[in-house]
């Protein structure tokens, strides 16, 4: 894997002949395997920011967020290393309740890579799920709600069926009144999470559940794989629900490229 953007004297400069070659972490420009520290490093939460939403999506060439209804066929080996360190790095993965259907969503596991880092930064060693659901039709015998290792949240709004939200509360999970309707308000999702004290959110998805996020205006930064493919048909979009009136401006932060997938990431312009 190589850094393209943003470009440094590192990225374009080469080792000069008959000296000693560059420490990996100022090699940035050259073809090669990324650390997980060094992968950490790169994608780090910005400080002092508060409650900081991030997203991370894959897409193909022609804009399709899935095939066949998932999105790992999308991905490759090193996707999944930054979608596994997007993970290490965030307090609460934030998706939605069709998206754990689909693609039978299980607890954040803990990984050792990642102990320290969670540890000095006062983290619980996983990242908890919150699943974000107005109907709570969901399973709660999985082991996503009844083992975690860090308790599941399951966000909705106030007007949720009652039977629902006492069966969710019975098998383990914490619920979040996040809306005064059947459903979540998106930006109160993020407000109350982070009162919570989970202030690193990454959302997954799916399609729908990004759309509310990016119309309520409550989206930070989208971490992005453009994946070297081409699928046609009517796959979703990473982002679904109604056009905005106004497009919003986002503004590249970084690009990563590896075998022609493209791993950027941009954050909310002003």
């Amino acid at each position: 894997m190589r850094r393209l953007f943003p470009v440094t004297e590192h990225t374009v400069e080469s080792t000069p002949a008959g000296s000693a070659p560059a420490p990996a972490r100022d090699r940035a420009g050259e073809d090669r395997e990324w650390s997980l520290d060094e992968l950490a490093d790169a994608y780090a939460y910005p400080a002092g920011t508060g409650a900081w939403l991030r997203a991370n999506m894959v897409s193909t060439l022609d804009g399709a967020a899935q095939h066949e209804g998932r999105s790992q066929p999308l991905s490759n080996a090193t996707d999944m290393r930054i979608f596994g360190t997007l993970r290490g790095l965030a307090d609460v993965v934030v998706v939605g309740a069709e998206t754990v259907r689909q693609e039978g969503y299980r607890p954040a596991r803990a990984r050792d890579s990642f102990a320290a880092r969670r540890a000095a930064a006062g983290q619980a060693p996983a990242p908890a799920i919150a699943v974000v659901s107005a109907s709570l039709d969901l399973d709660f015998h999985l082991p996503l709600f009844t083992s975690p290792l860090t308790p599941t949240f399951v966000v909705t709004g106030a007007a949720a069926p009652a039977d629902r939200v006492a069966a969710a509360r019975k098998a383990g999970a914490e619920v979040v009144i996040a809306g005064e309707g059947a459903g979540a308000d998106p930006a109160r999702v993020v407000r109350e999470l982070g009162e919570r004290g989970l202030a690193r959110l990454l959302t997954e998805g799916g399609p729908r559940l990004l759309g509310q996020f990016v119309a309520a205006g409550a989206l930070d930064e989208l971490c992005l794989t453009v994946s070297p493919l081409l699928t046609a048909g009517d796959a979703q979009r990473i982002a679904g629900g109604p056009g905005l009136a106004v497009p919003g401006k986002f503004v590249l932060a970084s690009v990563l490229e590896e075998s022609g997938f493209l791993f950027t990431r941009y954050r909310r312009g002003s």
